[in-house]
């Protein structure tokens, strides 16, 4: 076979009513295109990248990145319909291709704009997360997922509306759907909210320790739905954020410094010059501590058994095993000290005064009389 019969054969052979040529000239031309896209894409990521490295702005960065993700699939589906556009179809076949071009091009500008979304909060995410960085914030997390379904959902009804499904009445049966669901789920949507307060609001946030009702821990995750927070025992405890908020929540992550206010009695044999020394020995405890700001002491009254005193610091830092450190540094101290001046530390006794009829009754003693036997 010879080059005229090749001819003569993709001639007058017909697929779709298109000879065998013309479809071989799209193909070629569907190829070239996608050789040139991949090329151009190519060029125009070098060129970006070297810009980036120039530039002090984040903004060539996040160019790069969303054009890094650029589908090749959609890049050979374009490529493939400007290869048909070459050809002589029938109408409702160049209507398809037509709706084919908005499809491809409403998919790759929803990958580009979800991968530009996921760029903004990871950099959201380097502002405002904890140092560890171990777990996505609340508001983070919500935004993720409200702009990623807001931006399908636009690019599926356009798709939709392109290919001539009527989307006014597809959107209303959809509110009328939404609405039989918020009330079947109502629950789940307490917490997605209880969530969205706790982004706008920020209560805490992950890597605070927290406390509410009998639960202290370091938050490890903050969801849609709940909250886990790892206990000071160890285990792991889930809790809904709509009960989360509903409760007293204590942060002490957010503590500037944390007010200790602890009491000790002394015994009564303790003179009053003692007692009023004893006040100046605590403040002179605590202020050799660099750490500590003494507030006060004060001789506060007179208890069953002890002469009480009271004393108020701070810890300048929210540590609480420094404030276990000092505390106890403080109390070694106090014991030496009173001991240096013959005070003792006051326990639970109890003295009973006796009448002068019961104290001689108590001194007599004990007589016992053994009855007589009968002989």
């Amino acid at each position: 076979m010879n080059t005229a019969d090749i001819k003569h054969w993709g001639d007058s052979t017909l697929f779709l009513g298109t000879d065998i040529t013309h479809w071989l000239l799209a193909l070629s031309a569907a190829l070239l295109a996608y050789l040139v896209a991949t090329w151009a894409l190519g060029f125009a990521l070098q060129r970006l990248q070297r810009m980036a490295t120039r530039s002090r702005t984040t903004l060539d960065d996040a160019a790069v990145q969303v054009l890094s993700g650029t589908n090749r699939v959609l890049i050979a589906v374009a490529a493939l319909l400007i290869g048909v556009n070459l050809l002589d179809l029938p109408d409702r076949w160049a209507t398809r291709v037509s709706q084919l071009w908005f499809v491809a091009v409403a998919l790759q500008l929803a990958l580009w704009g979800g991968r530009a979304i996921r760029i903004g909060l990871d950099r959201y995410l380097q502002r405002h997360a904890p140092a560890s960085g171990a777990h996505a914030s609340a508001s983070a997390t919500l935004m993720s997922w409200g702009l990623h379904t807001a931006l399908w959902s636009m690019v599926m009804l356009g798709i939709l509306s392109n290919l001539g499904v009527d989307i006014t009445a597809f959107v209303a049966s959809l509110g009328v759907g939404g609405i039989a669901v918020a009330l079947a789920v109502q629950n789940v949507l307490g917490d997605l909210f209880a969530s969205l307060s706790i982004a706008i609001d920020k209560p805490f946030e992950v890597g605070d320790f927290i406390a509410f009702g009998s639960v202290s821990g370091t938050v490890e995750h903050v969801g849609l739905k709940s909250t886990r927070i790892r206990s000071l025992s160890g285990e792991q405890v889930v809790v809904s954020n709509t009960d989360l908020l509903k409760q007293t929540l204590s942060n002490f992550k957010r503590q500037a410094q944390r007010r200790v206010q602890f009491g000790f009695g002394v015994t009564y044999d303790t003179t009053p010059d003692q007692a009023e020394r004893i006040a100046g020995v605590v403040k002179r405890i605590i202020e050799q501590r660099p750490k500590l700001k003494f507030d006060r002491s004060h001789f506060k009254g007179f208890g069953e058994s002890s002469l009480d005193f009271e004393v108020v610091y701070f810890v300048t830092e929210p540590d609480y095993t420094l404030y276990m450190d000092e505390q106890q540094l403080i109390n070694l101290a106090l014991m030496r000290e009173l001991g240096r001046m013959g005070v003792n530390f006051a326990f639970p006794t109890r003295t009973v005064v006796l009448s002068g009829a019961q104290e001689a009754a108590a001194r007599e003693p004990m007589t016992r009389t053994t009855p007589s036997r009968a002989h």
